[in-house]
Order: C-alpha cells, then structure tokens, then sequence
C-alpha cells in the first residue's frame, strides 16, 4: 500500500463530520455527535497525551484517558519508517491474544494490514468502521481470530499527505467489543477529533525512543525503589499480576487457591484504591506507579493443583 517518507508539509485529517463548501471554507460540525461527547473527558484525553513519551506511557494512556473517550480493548499504532520504507506497526491489548495473532496484526505487508489500508483509502481516507465476524469485508485470517478473542468491530482512521491522500503517514486500529460497542454507538465523530492528536503523539514516542535507543523497547526503564502507594496489600499484588495476564476471577482464584468471589471482592478494593473504574485501568495505574515490580510469578495450574492435593492429605 502506497505510502511515503514524512515530509516538511502540514498533513491533513479527512472528518466525517466536517462540511465545507467554496463560497464558505469555514467547517461546520453536525451537532449529534458533539453534543453526545464528554468535553471533559475529550480535553483530559487531549491534554495528558502531551506527556507521553515511551510506549508504556502511550500503553497507559490508552488504557486511561483515551479509553475514557473510545473505550476499546485493542489500539493498532502504525506510522511510516523511512528506513524501512514502509508503515511499521505497534498493538497495545488489553485482552489476552496470542503472539502469533499480535504478529500477523502488525505485519506491515500482511493481508491483514493490506485489506485496511485498501478499505480505508476506498473510503476517502475518512474513518471507519469495519465489522467482524461473520460477513465481514475483512477475510484474513487475523480479522477471525480478532472476533475470537471478543472484539467485534474495528474503527480505522490515519492522517495522510496533503494533496496526496495515497501515501499513509500515520494509521490507528482501535478493536472494540462487549461493553464497548454497546456503549458506544457513534464513535467516528471522536476518532476524527482524537486522529491529529493520536499523529502527534505517536510519532512523538518514535522520535523519544529512538533518541534513547530504545526503538524495540516496550517496557519502562529499571525503576528506582519506592514504597508501595495506595495500601495495596501483597495479595492484591498478586490478584493484578493475574489481571495483567487477562485471567477471569475464576482462573486467578485457582491459581491462589481462593474462591472467586474472594478475588472479586479483591478487585473491588483494588479499584478503590487506585482510582480505577475497570480491571485494565487499575493495572494501568499499577504499572504507572511500578507496584508489580519485581513481583513473584504466579502458580501454575500444576503447582496449584498440586498444593491442593497435599492440604486435603494432611487434612
């Protein structure tokens, strides 16, 4: 898919909400949309992404603030590499898929990202959505195993040269589904607001990283000790790491032998010390304060079982 090397000129969003005409330039906003936005949550999200530097925080911020805006379980970031001479691409989950799946997404010639791109420059560079599943115009592989993991529809938009619309700069993928679609009806109108900020931040974590030669780096630099914040105890530790890995209560239950009605009630508290308003923002917050640092790897389902085994013996 054609793109190019970014250049000095200003780029330009295409908005699904803009109305212009040549006797009057000026941009009218269809109101639906707006009126329905949360300004607050809209400007916070505007706002904090001029503090993010590294992929972590860009992995933090999305999970927070954009979230807040777009909720979403997937965000595919693609921008173009002039050493590779083509779009490179970076997911942040949050739901568990597997390396494989995260590989064939990202892929920049891969059917999977071809299909997209070709959809979306059909489409006048304007942002879209793609459904998943069954009757989807997506057929690679990867678009099903989006749908098996939960997701059930993709919205896509990117910025693109001027007077060249073509050539790709930058390209995001948000997966959304569950709650998140059914909360969420009209999203365009937001992701076209969000788009030039999502350019700028992006290329901005690029530019970071590759000044600190930290390009393939995903993960924050060595922390310096601190104490643990917020009271969280060395279980609930333990119950976010099981979080992070994108385990259900029940999974987590077994593997520290408790019910999961005991890990639920952990992630209550959890959600109240941190501020959180759902399992990925707490483990958000809990990576933005390093709390899971250096913890201990939870039990497998052998070693868990097996524990259980030699309680009921001396029982």
């Amino acid at each position: 898919m054609a793109c190019h090397d970014p250049c000095l000129e200003s780029t330009q969003v295409m908005h699904p909400f803009l109305v212009s005409s040549s006797s009057d330039p000026r941009p009218s906003f269809a109101p639906a949309e707006t009126l329905r936005m949360s300004h607050e949550s809209l400007v916070d999200a505007v706002e904090s992404s001029l503090d993010v530097k590294r992929r972590y925080q860009f992995f933090i911020w999305s999970q927070s603030r954009l979230n807040a805006v777009i909720p979403h379980q997937l965000v595919i970031c693609g921008a173009y590499q002039r050493s590779q001479r083509q779009l490179a691409f970076d997911a942040f989950n949050g739901v568990v898929m597997e390396a494989e799946l995260l590989g064939e997404l990202t892929a920049p010639r891969g059917t999977f990202q071809q299909q997209l791109q070709a959809h979306w420059l059909a489409g006048a560079g304007r942002p879209l959505i793609l459904e998943l599943g069954k009757g989807s115009p997506l057929q690679a592989a990867p678009s099903q195993g989006l749908h098996r993991a939960g997701l059930q529809r993709l919205l896509v938009h990117g910025v693109s040269r001027p007077q060249r619309p073509a050539e790709i700069e930058t390209l995001f993928i948000i997966g959304q589904g569950g709650k998140a679609v059914a909360t969420d009806s009209e999203p365009l109108g937001r992701l076209g607001l969000l788009t030039p900020h999502l350019h700028a931040t992006w290329l901005r974590v690029l530019e970071t990283e590759t000044e600190v030669g930290a390009i393939d780096s995903s993960v924050p630099p060595q922390p310096v000790p601190r104490r643990r914040p917020h009271g969280i105890t060395e279980r609930e530790r333990q119950i976010l790491g099981g979080l992070r890995e994108g385990l259900s209560n029940q999974q987590v239950g077994e593997l520290l032998g408790i019910s999961p009605l005991t890990v639920k009630n952990h992630v209550q508290k959890i959600l109240r010390k941190l501020d959180a308003s759902n399992r990925a923002q707490a483990v958000a917050r809990a990576l933005a304060l390093q709390m899971l640092d250096n913890l201990a790897p939870l039990p497998s389902a052998a070693e868990s079982s097996a524990r259980r085994d030699k309680a009921s013996e001396r029982a």
